[in-house]
């Protein structure tokens, strides 16, 4: 699905014979990359759908103004030439759109071209409302479920999508801000994982940077500065590095490439953020790759080779060697990894792979599964399996997606444990997995039953955390079953899904005893378990559902003789100290905050200019005036202001999108709000001072606390202030980043924090 518009929006001036000349061009372009693809046949069903699209989009235009079929063009080229795919896909990349935006249909589809061509189209349109920019949002987890569901079926489906997904990220700049923070915080909470799960390791690091670009403009272009402005000095440093390697490599015969490149920005970024360090200081911002054109038979060989090779010349970190050849990652990557001390103390990373590894790497492994000839290889059965343990997560009756999503999120991003079964088959867990995760790995049923396990012959129990080479033994009982607690230490979600599953049933079959009940004392007063009745008790005993309040009848946590506290009129049931009030703090009305604020209207916060709309601050990330923010309508506490950056901004954004307020901040200097940094520095007599000189003397800032630890010389503060807005936070932080010593300075996100 693709940003969309009956009439240009953007800048665009193209007349209509350039544009029949760009739309020319960019088929070609599809016809060349697919050369290798292309059999007897494909050219003409090519050509079709290509004219079926033009005809069908002819009168449509993106939000930039341009003719509408450059999208599917540019889809379909992402589809041949970064992902690998060949001319089926290319034909469904061409026709994505079609049965969702326009006329034709499905039949249509099947009868021009195949069955296997509609079937993929139609699971691309019903994954095609995850991004609903033209109306209200749905809700987007149910439909993530959706997407899983069409990549069990066919990986293509997925593949074409997030080719969509990415040509819609590169052409972000057209959209408002609202839909570009929208569809940004989407793609890293749901696409970006699945690329990388997929293998596609490109795709994944384009769709992160860009969704930096559009989340967090001001990093993404101070780390784009970085790296512009080391450029030289980062190019001087690589030829130094790799020229005695060259020579070596070239003297020994291999026939291989050698090149350094930067890090993907959002990389970088996440290095800053959890080592609390600056640009400057994050010491890996390039790797180099060497790449060898070794026959199959000797890949292993050779690449074990050149890492001998490399430490000849650089002393190796013991504890950075990751080697990806003898145990391929979950998705398929191979490669040897080392981190070597060059020149000038500087710690670099070596990357090394073959070609055929290589390729994998870039297109990911799906390129290579069963859509081409031969026999699956080792790599392939690896993405079978991995659909396989999808679709078994996919079938638990567990309904809560939006956890789902989190559990699954989990299994795709976290680094890998390699572990084995009594026989000596080899299972892939991601780190962190117990003993229990292991056991619901092997067998749903074996989960359930599960009471310890046997790892390397030791007795160990449930919650045991398992390491890369332990053989796992599990032990069952048919009288055990699932618990609470169990939650607590589990961490694979097909575990997570299966206990869930398994306690909601359990719950069920107690609450229909409990509904029973309330049903035999609603008749003894002469009134039914109506949905009104049902209502007013679930909201007089604070229950979140009518289950939770069954289930809390029948194991006696609810007082039933509470109900001669209610009236009857009619046959509805009303509590006597009910009584409708007229208060201020009411919560915020979902409904209410559509019908005040329609379509593309701001709620505005804070001040004399605000709009009458009670709203909290979310403790999370701590908004102050000047913040880039959203407002978010909770179930239970009202409407909450977010920045943007917060930490819990792309799960909100990408899983609520229908409780998203659009906000902005109204100018008032009467009001000052709590903020705080944390500062780092050498230890200096006075330092104290000077720092309550720029709060009370200089800027005149109201103080909260000051707290100060020192240890070797050097020293770590807080500092929390009151501040009227983010300018004078700002102004604040770099009258502290001018005091001599102070070599860091960071905002913190929490009073508590």
């Amino acid at each position: 699905m693709d940003i969309k518009s009956t009439t240009p929006l953007g800048v665009y001036d193209k007349s209509e014979e350039e544009e029949k000349k760009i739309i020319l061009r960019e088929y070609r372009a599809l016809l060349r990359a697919l050369k290798q693809n292309i059999k007897k046949g494909d050219k003409s069903l090519l050509r079709h759908a290509f004219e079926m699209a033009v005809e069908a989009h002819k009168t449509t235009r993106r939000k930039s103004g341009e003719p509408y079929i450059l999208h599917p063009l540019a889809v379909a080229r992402i589809v041949v030439e970064e992902i690998g795919l060949g001319v089926t896909s290319a034909i469904c990349a061409l026709l994505h759109d079609t049965v969702e935006d326009t006329e034709i249909t499905l039949e249509d589809i099947a009868r021009e071209f195949n069955n296997n061509v509609s079937k993929i189209i139609d699971g691309l349109t019903k994954i095609s409302n995850v991004v609903d920019i033209r109306g209200n949002s749905t809700v987007q987890a149910e439909n993530f479920r959706k997407i899983l569901l069409t990549l069990a079926e066919d990986p293509r489906v997925i593949l074409i999508k997030l080719a969509d997904r990415l040509h819609n990220m590169r052409t972000l700049d057209s959209m408002n801000r609202e839909k570009q923070l929208k569809i940004a915080s989407e793609t890293t909470y749901i696409y970006s994982p699945l690329a990388h799960r997929l293998g596609l390791y490109e795709i994944k690091s384009e769709m992160e940077d860009l969704a930096l670009k559009f989340t967090q403009p001001d990093i993404y272009t101070d780390i784009t500065r970085g790296l512009k402005e080391t450029r030289r000095e980062r190019t001087r440093y690589i030829n130094e590095f790799i020229k005695p390697l060259k020579e070596e490599l070239s003297h020994l015969g291999f026939d291989f490439e050698i090149y350094g490149r930067p890090k993907a920005i959002h990389s970088i970024w996440n290095k800053m953020r959890n080592k609390h360090v600056t640009f400057e200081e994050v010491y890996d911002i390039f790797a180099i790759r060497i790449i060898l054109k070794s026959p199959p038979e000797r890949e292993k060989e050779d690449c074990w080779k050149v890492y001998s090779i490399i430490t000849n010349f650089y002393h190796p970190n013991p504890e950075r060697l990751r080697d990806w050849i003898s145990v391929p990652k979950g998705n398929g990557y191979e490669a040897l990894h080392t981190t070597v001390m060059g020149p000038g103390g500087r710690w670099v990373e070596v990357q090394i792979r073959t070609a055929r590894m290589n390729e994998i790497a870039e297109k990911g492994l799906a390129a290579h599964w069963k859509y081409k000839e031969g026999a699956p290889s080792a790599q392939e059965s690896k993405l079978d399996s991995f659909l396989e343990h999808l679709r078994e997560v996919l079938a638990s009756p567990n309904t809560d997606t939006v956890d789902f999503i989190q559990d699954f999120k989990l299994d795709l991003f976290t680094e890998e444990i390699y572990v084995y079964t009594p026989k000596g088959d080899m299972r892939v867990l991601p780190k962190g997995a117990t003993a229990l995760d292991f056991a619901f790995d092997i067998h749903s049923q074996l989960g359930t039953r599960c009471i310890g396990a046997k790892v390397n012959h030791k007795l160990v129990p449930l919650s045991h955390k398992i390491n890369s080479g332990d053989q796992i033994e599990v032990i069952t009982s048919s009288k055990q079953h699932p618990s609470e607690d169990w939650l607590q230490f589990v961490v694979t979600a097909k575990a997570k899904s299966g206990v869930k599953a398994y306690l909601k049933e359990d719950k069920r079959k107690t609450a229909e005893s409990g509904k029973n009940m309330l049903k035999r004392r609603l008749e003894k007063m002469n009134t039914t378990l109506s949905q009104h009745n049902i209502n007013e008790l679930v909201q007089h005993y604070k229950k979140s559902s009518p289950l939770d309040l069954y289930y809390a009848i029948a194991v006696s946590n609810v007082d039933l003789g509470e109900l001669k506290n209610f009236t009857l009129y009619g046959d509805k049931l009303q509590h006597q100290s009910k009584e409708i009030k007229n208060d201020t703090k009411e919560l915020v009305d979902e409904d209410a905050l559509k019908i005040k604020h329609g379509k593309g209207v701001e709620l505005v916060i804070f001040g004399e200019r605000s709009d009458k709309v009670l709203y909290k601050l979310a403790q999370c990330c701590q908004p102050i005036p000047g913040d880039d923010v959203f407002g978010f309508v909770t179930s239970g506490e009202g409407l909450k202001i977010h920045r943007t950056d917060c930490p819990n901004a792309a799960k909100l954004l990408a899983n609520y999108g229908h409780r998203i307020v659009k906000t902005k901040w109204a100018k008032n200097k009467e009001i000052s709000f709590l903020t705080g940094v944390r500062i780092t520095g050498m230890d200096d007599v006075g330092v104290i001072q000077k720092i309550t000189n720029i709060i009370s003397g200089e800027l005149k800032l109201n103080m909260r606390s000051l707290s100060i630890d020192s240890k070797d010389g050097i020293f770590e503060g807080t500092i929390m202030v009151f501040v009227h807005d983010r300018e004078e936070l700002n102004m604040f932080c770099n009258k502290l980043g001018a005091l001599d010593g102070i070599t860091k300075i960071e905002r913190i996100d929490s009073p508590e924090g």
